[in-house]
């Protein structure tokens, strides 16, 4: 049977694709979408995966906070490596006269880089611009830096005490992706140029990172086996070219995800297309397919006949979209990798485009069974009066339909890896398709009782009736549309909302700046100094060191906190004898000031409880190579949202005692006078970095807008396709107005009231969409503002009225569009087509 229901789909398939365009367009438009974001994401990673050597700076790194390499650790790397670089990263103030400035201060030796080049400008070589000219060493500054500092080559600035002769400006550095997020340009020095700074000193917040050159026949697994085996509890993290920028990858590979997320969403609204072009079509072959059960043939062939034929169409739609999708980034190429700071090797990738083809099928596929089955139970003679449809599905397509669901949302959970957000996302299309569905079904019957009661308005009336129409377009209209802009609402809800919270708490939480480094002589003249500021409203500080959190409960801190951000990389410690101000323990007690015993930390409350510890529980931190163990004794409330003073352990001062340590300080001024506070404090203390908290938000805000406009362009997306669907049921519903304004024009209603009723049709059905849009949208928008980021939510009118007016003017495009030529038609001429 099979054989021919093939023989008679292929027949049929010689007479065009007519009917199948919307189908078509709705099917390549998702599956193009998910693919050119697939194959963008996968151009990043194996551009990252290619040049992992150059954006580490070597094969392999040994990285160590606060200090240098113990000679058992520089034996070792010696051992394995044919070349060993030592660089020193850490934050200072960039000076020049009285304007300061925050600098990424990479401090390098000889050998650097191990890996890929330094651009500059002029074209120099590394050790002819870190060479002394005039006697002052040479420094390198990105360019970005010597704009805002009005620096040129030749210029003369200032790290800490030690001044430097500017040489040249820094165009790229080959592992600037390698540490992630960054607030500040990069200065590149030579390390023994900063005896003589006050910056490196006992205590100080900087980071030496040794870069391994190894043999081509070297085993990474291996040596970072033994590395980790050795050095990890003196606070070792080693970093090989496998996974050269692990942060990176975290984000592309998240932002990627829900990118695609949003893709499936956009073809959720396809799918809705697609059901509606199969209907128009399988109605559209009434005649034949009455005349196939006439000649005996079985509902089950028939159906076969139709899939073969929809299976080929889904095909061919799915191929296009996979050709646009791998086409767009490889075009678009050169302008994407311009745009980023690591690199990029865009090219085919096959996975993206399978992913996006499954996608494409599962959704052709699910979105076909129900109007395709419908027709199996249906007899002869009601087909040939003009009944398109019959009954429900049989069990077997039933069943068909709940394992095609079950497919695609599990192969969306599995290919996302964010299981969580993508359940959400596939749970929030069906609840919204479920709302718009019954604001469809609601829209009619309101529609239906209305008309009954517009006796004196022809046109509302005649509007008003043909949405009550069973057959009519509102279902496919409101669902297409509705969908379309339930997405273009949950983005401009939570971009709003975002946008609202930096706005918000900036000025009245955030501090003015961050001071690091103070070393323990100057804490004191500093706080006498800033408290005596008639401009500075608040001052706090704290002792601070860095430790690397290694073991909970004598177990690898990772194998019970998994990738928890506390536990990746260092953090930041101090202690205190007694609770600091404003400080609130929720559950324990707090060492008595007195306190000296064995080692006590009280551990932030929400990070405990998301890490799984609780009272009682021990964790062991790595401070400057030492292992220090000690008990959770209570657990205290840490707001990290105000981007003020906050740290997740806090020990009691006998547990860190004699470990080097600087302080940190926050101060609270208006913004007119942090240019002239910073001016006083950096010309008395050069060492101490200041970190401007508005400078460090700029930059947050800069990525969420990056985000924000990835996220807007792809729920564009989303709505172009529900507008192609909409335009496809317009297109559908052209004979049906040919008919109704043949009707009304016997009847004697003049053009401009045929076209008023059609332009209200269409008024409605958008306000329709537009409004349960506002809804699914706000619903959506609140459900990521409180569960994702953890923030508040608060409802933004300005972008949902534009939702509204958005529909209404989408639905009147649509429909008037497809009036003006039922409106041409002479009634006669469609009243004996009808006979």
């Amino acid at each position: 049977m099979t054989g021919l229901a093939w023989r008679l789909a292929r027949r049929e398939l010689r007479g065009g694709l007519q009917g199948f365009r919307i189908f078509l367009i709705c099917l390549a438009l998702g599956v193009a979408a998910i693919a050119a974001v697939g194959m963008v994401r996968a151009a990043i990673e194996g551009g990252l995966r290619d040049q992992g050597a150059v954006l580490l700076g070597g094969d392999a790194q040994m990285e160590f906070t606060y200090r240098f390499a113990e000679p058992a650790e520089r034996a070792f790397m010696d051992r394995i490596a044919t070349r060993v670089s030592e660089v020193v990263e850490f934050r200072s103030m960039l000076a020049v006269g009285d304007e300061r400035a925050l600098t990424q201060v990479t401090a390098v030796d000889d050998l650097y880089p191990l890996e890929g080049a330094v651009q500059l400008e002029p074209a120099l070589g590394m050790a002819e611009a870190l060479a002394p000219h005039d006697g002052l060493p040479g420094a390198v500054v990105d360019r970005v830096l010597m704009d805002r500092m009005g620096l040129a080559p030749g210029a003369v600035m200032r790290l800490g005490t030690q001044e430097f002769h500017v040489s040249a400006a820094l165009i790229r550095q080959p592992d600037s992706s390698n540490g992630g997020f960054g607030l500040a340009p990069a200065t590149i020095v030579k390390t023994t140029d900063l005896v003589q700074s006050g910056l490196i000193v006992p205590g100080s917040l900087y980071e030496t990172e040794y870069r391994l050159d190894l043999p081509e026949t070297a085993d990474l697994a291996a040596l970072q086996a033994e590395a980790e085996a050795k050095f990890t509890q003196t606070g070792l993290r080693w970093s090989d070219k496998r996974r050269a920028a692990p942060g990176v990858e975290r984000f592309v590979e998240r932002i990627g995800a829900f990118l695609v997320l949003v893709g499936l969403a956009g073809l959720a609204v396809g799918g809705v297309g697609v059901s509606a072009a199969v209907r128009a079509y399988l109605e559209g072959k009434v005649p034949v397919i009455a005349t196939l059960r006439t000649l005996g043939a079985e509902g089950r062939l028939i159906f076969r006949i139709y899939l073969l034929q929809i299976g080929v169409l889904a095909g061919i739609g799915i191929a296009i979209g996979l050709v646009i999708g791998a086409a767009l980034p490889l075009l678009a190429g050169p302008v994407i990798a311009a745009q980023l700071p690591f690199p990029v090797a865009f090219g085919l990738y096959p996975r993206p485009l399978i992913e996006a083809a499954g996608y494409g099928a599962l959704t052709a596929l699910l979105f076909t069974l129900w109007p395709l089955a419908r027709v199996e139970g249906v007899k002869a003679a009601a087909l040939y009066r003009g009944a398109g449809g019959g009954g429900r599905p049989r069990a077997g397509v039933m069943l068909a339909i709940v394992i095609t669901a079950f497919a695609l949302v599990g192969g969306a959970v599995w290919l996302s890896g964010m299981w969580a957000l993508a359940l959400g996302v596939a749970g929030g299309v069906l609840a919204a398709l479920a709302i718009l569905t019954l604001a469809a079904l609601g829209l009619r019957r309101l529609a239906r009782g209305a008309a009954r009661r517009a006796r004196g308005w022809v046109a509302l009336r005649a509007a008003l009736g043909a949405i009550a129409a069973p057959r009519g377009e509102a279902v496919s209209v409101i669902l297409s549309l509705g969908l379309g802009l339930s997405v273009l609402a949950a983005v401009g809800q939570i971009d709003s909302n975002l946008r609202s919270a930096i706005d918000r708490d900036l000025p009245t939480l955030a501090p003015s700046y961050f001071f690091v480094d103070i070393q323990p002589d100057q804490i004191a003249p500093f706080l006498a100094k800033v408290k005596a500021d008639p401009a500075i409203s608040r001052v706090e500080s704290a002792p601070m060191l860095r430790a690397v959190l290694t073991q909970i409960n004598g177990r690898p801190a990772r194998e019970v906190a998994g990738e928890h951000w506390v536990v990746r990389g260092d953090r930041g410690i101090t202690y205190a004898a007694t609770p600091p101000a404003n400080t609130k323990v929720v559950a324990g007690d707090w060492w008595p000031a007195d306190y000296a015993g064995p080692p006590q930390v009280s551990f932030a409350a929400t990070e405990a409880e998301e890490m799984g510890l609780k009272l009682g529980d021990s964790v062991t931190i790595n401070v400057l190579g030492r292992d220090i163990t000690a008990t959770i004794t209570s657990l205290r409330e840490v707001d990290f949202s105000t981007a003020g003073m906050g740290f997740v352990m806090t020990l009691n001062p006998g547990a860190l005692q004699g470990a080097p340590h600087t302080h940190i300080a926050t101060i609270y001024a208006p913004e007119d006078q942090e240019a002239r506070i910073l001016r006083d404090l950096a010309g008395e203390w050069p060492n101490i970095t200041a970190v401007r908290v508005r400078d460090a938000i700029a930059r947050v805000t800069e990525a969420l807008d990056a985000i924000a406009t990835a996220t807007a362009w792809a729920a564009l997306a989303v709505l172009v396709t529900g507008f192609v669907v909409l335009i496809g049921a317009a297109a559908a519903g052209e004979q049906a107005r040919s008919y109704e304004a043949a009707i009304l024009k016997v009847m004697g209603a003049t053009r401009a009231r045929i076209l008023t009723s059609f332009a209200l049709r269409a008024g409605l059905m958008g306000a329709a969409a537009g409004l349960v849009a506002i809804l699914a949208g706000g619903i959506a928008g609140w459900a990521v503002m409180v569960f994702v980021m953890e923030g508040d939510y608060v409802f933004e009118p300005v972008s949902a009225l534009a939702i509204v007016v958005g529909g209404v003017l989408a639905t009147l495009l649509a429909g008037l569009a497809f009036a003006l030529r039922p409106l041409a038609v002479r009634p006669a001429r469609v009243l004996r087509a009808q006979d």
